[in-house]
């Protein structure tokens, strides 16, 4: 892949990567992000990046909330189900122990931290859309909060979708 005119900036970060998942009648999708974060305090909003590409953002456009989770430091394995498969070829969640949110997102177990959000906007943003997210269902914290999954961690997952 030809190099852009960020990457120096941008290989300089190391945010924590989220699963975001999301269901439409019977069909569920989820998947990897790395481009995700809080963009608002009052009133609090978050915004996810999902790639044009990706199974979960041709389900996640039909939707009308997204489920975001952050993962801890050990969950590598489940970033690489979400990250490395795509839902087009395989059910990400068979054998996997999950439950549906109040609006059917599908919560993961095990995740350090999740909430469910109302997709409020879309947003281009190129070879990705912004989902602007109002949190309307929230994961009791952890205390303490766990070290979480960050992207160097995980930059080495080849991607379940074509790039």
């Amino acid at each position: 892949m030809a190099e852009t005119v960020i990457d120096g900036f941008a290989e300089a970060l190391d945010g924590p990567v989220y699963v975001v998942t999301v269901a439409v009648g019977q069909e569920r999708a989820g998947c990897l992000v790395g481009f995700a974060s809080q963009c608002s305090i009052r009133p609090p909003r978050f915004m996810v990046w999902l790639s044009r590409l990706n199974h979960t953002y041709r389900v996640a456009r039909r939707a009308g909330h997204l489920a975001v989770h952050v993962l801890g430091e050990g969950q590598r394995e489940l970033a690489e189900r979400f990250g490395g498969r795509t839902g087009d070829r395989v059910d990400k969640f068979a054998d996997l122990d999950w439950r549906p949110a109040a609006d059917g997102s599908p919560l993961l177990a095990g995740a350090p931290a999740w909430f469910v959000g109302r997709i409020t906007d879309r947003v281009d943003g190129g070879d990705h859309v912004g989902f602007l997210l109002a949190p309307t269902e929230v994961g009791p914290p952890r205390d303490p909060a766990p070290a979480l999954l960050h992207y160097d961690a995980v930059k080495d997952i080849d991607p379940g979708h074509p790039v």
